[in-house]
């Protein structure tokens, strides 16, 4: 299936590893021009050269999704080196895995500014660009405990339904500009994000990191953990010219873990 975004431009965030890498690839493989970023300069670095081999252009640059004057300003510079601003992936990485009564009130409020208001700081800067445009795809990377919390996960839980309560609002308020924005929820997938948290519950519950793999595929009907292309191929379509009505959404990549019926 062609996708029709061949010469679109897309920023993906968090994008130097994981799923973010993954979806700079998906959509670099259907000829979109690429901006990544991430705080971590050398592995941004050496993921953009990767994505250069696909052919398109890519433009990168190392900073931090919380701060919102440096979010801007790579919004803008990416506007100007490529000429549009097309499509918007947020994503950043998940806060600590801590239960509620061991959370401080300031790591409630780093959890905010990383999962929430960065988005909220993309979102700001790309849609008057889309609006312009009268075209834009905006997807938000939040997680399957949007859809059923996940025992551990207390601040992004709950952080990450206000991300999927703004996405749908945005929705909303842009779809008469041919603005769709979809909200995306990984599962249970092969990064370093779920190695650290193989780690906390080992720690926590004083079994081995395989136990607590075992744990988590346990309540997966297909049995095994996600890949991140898998998880990627879906952002891709979101993306594309062929999911031209599908907006509003919250869509699970899991394996089935999500039980609900919605």
């Amino acid at each position: 299936m062609d996708l029709g975004i061949s010469g679109r431009a897309a920023i993906v965030a968090a994008s130097s590893k994981g799923l973010g890498l993954a979806v700079a690839h998906a959509l670099a493989a259907e000829g979109a021009n690429i901006a990544m970023c991430s705080r971590d300069a050398a592995g941004l670095s050496a993921a953009a050269a990767s994505i250069a081999k696909h052919g398109t252009q890519v433009f990168h640059r190392a900073l931090d999704v919380t701060d919102g004057e440096a979010v801007s300003s790579f919004v803008a510079d990416t506007a100007a080196r490529f000429g549009r601003l097309d499509i918007c992936v947020t994503n950043a990485g998940g806060p600590p895995s801590k239960g509620f009564l061991d959370i401080s009130v300031d790591e409630w409020r780093r959890a905010i500014d990383l999962n929430l208001m960065s988005t909220v700081y993309f979102a700001r800067e790309v849609i008057p660009h889309m609006q312009r445009a009268r075209w834009g795809r905006l997807v938000t990377i939040t997680s399957v405990s949007i859809k059923q919390p996940i025992d551990g996960l207390m601040l992004s839980n709950a952080v990450r339904a206000g991300a999927t309560g703004l996405a749908k609002t945005l929705a909303n308020e842009f779809g008469k500009d041919n603005i769709l924005v979809n909200n995306i929820c990984p599962g249970f997938t092969l990064t370093d994000r779920l190695a650290e948290l193989g780690q906390a519950i080992s720690k926590a519950r004083g079994i081995t990191v395989e136990q607590a793999h075992a744990l988590w595929t346990s309540n997966i009907p297909m049995g095994r953990l996600g890949r991140p292309e898998e998880f990627a191929a879906t952002v891709a379509f979101l993306c594309s010219e062929q999911a031209s009505y599908v907006t509003g959404t919250s869509i699970p990549v899991d394996g089935g873990f999500a039980k609900g019926l919605l």
